[in-house]
């Protein structure tokens, strides 16, 4: 009967993101912060992926994984906030429902994919510290790949199903997503459809694809720390403990924000701090990734260090010409 009566209104063909109206005052602080937050963002993320590709000394299974993670990073940044920015500095919050099944689709595959993206890399750095003889072998090349492209391909293929069935829902009542991107919960909770299946289906997909990795992760860690203590010199055990809390206290801050929005039940005060929590998620941590995992990386620094001498040289070199013509 219900669905009688849904389908006997007209559906909806547009979205509202109400995103950060409530701050009227805030529109153009809130858009600088995020302009320079998203440029950042990119710029540190694209470093990271141009030194990779090009320095054979970055061409190894850790430096492979830091540079799959910049590229995913530097797309979840960009599939969120520049929307995000045009509607704070245009007051356009219109979206069409196709466009938010969109946004929706690529935010949630990136977001998976981080999540084994990283369990992955904490993975390799387990092997690395505690298995030092052995990881040339267990993390062999072919292996990485089959970890990142699995990684990728699971969360596609998960995220293509849940946005399948998303797409069977009708939309009639209101159409004003109190979210700054289209989310599946604000997404449900304006569906005038029977929507148990897709919940359920949604609180899954966000437990198998947050809470092993997350377990994986803090058990490599837990590995890395236990032989840690065993290093004699004291300003080893201090380097390996910098770094170990570094990785750990972003992995948390994005596993724990995501279990926060996802799993815990829906209080009205809980939903009040999700967009603050889904921040921490969408655009912390791609910010964040690139400076705690590769720029305070010897190696990171030492080829970028090499690429900058690279380019000064070639300047001088193509003055130098330029001075011989003349």
């Amino acid at each position: 009967m219900a669905d009688t009566e849904c389908r006997n209104q007209t559906a909806i063909t547009e979205f509202i993101l109400l995103g950060f109206g409530k701050l009227p005052d805030l529109q153009i602080l809130l858009f600088l912060v995020f302009l320079g937050i998203y440029f950042a963002t990119v710029a540190a993320n694209t470093l990271i992926v141009v030194l990779v590709v090009t320095d054979w000394h970055l061409h190894t299974p850790m430096y492979f994984l830091l540079g799959n993670l910049s590229c995913l990073e530097t797309c979840y940044t960009s599939t969120i906030l520049p929307r995000m920015l045009a509607s704070l500095l245009t007051g356009d919050k219109a979206i069409s429902v196709s466009g938010c099944f969109t946004q929706f689709f690529f935010s949630a595959f990136l977001a998976a994919t981080e999540c084994y993206l990283l369990a992955v890399m904490s993975y390799d750095r387990y092997l690395a510290i505690c298995k030092p003889l052995h990881y040339s072998t267990l993390m062999n090349t072919r292996f990485c790949l089959q970890l990142a492209a699995g990684s990728w391909l699971n969360s596609c293929l998960a995220i293509t199903i849940l946005v399948l069935f998303l797409s069977q829902l009708i939309f009639c009542g209101p159409n004003e997503i109190d979210h700054f991107y289209c989310d599946s919960i604000p997404l449900l909770e304006l569906s005038c459809s029977d929507t148990q299946l897709v919940i359920l289906l949604d609180f899954i997909l966000v437990c198998v694809f947050s809470l092993p990795p997350f377990l994986l992760t803090l058990t490599s860690y837990a590995c890395i720390i236990t032989t840690v203590l065993r290093i004699p010199s004291a300003s080893g055990r201090e380097r390996a403990f910098s770094t170990c809390s570094s990785h750990l206290i972003v992995v948390t801050v994005f596993y724990g924000t995501i279990m926060i929005v996802y799993l815990l039940p829906k209080h009205e005060t809980l939903q009040e701090l999700n967009k603050v929590f889904s921040l921490c998620y969408t655009v912390l941590t791609p910010l964040l990734n690139p400076l705690i995992y590769s720029l305070r990386n010897r190696e990171v620094k030492a080829a970028l260090s090499k690429a900058v001498r690279k380019c000064g040289f070639q300047r001088t070199m193509q003055r130098l010409r330029d001075n011989n013509l003349n």
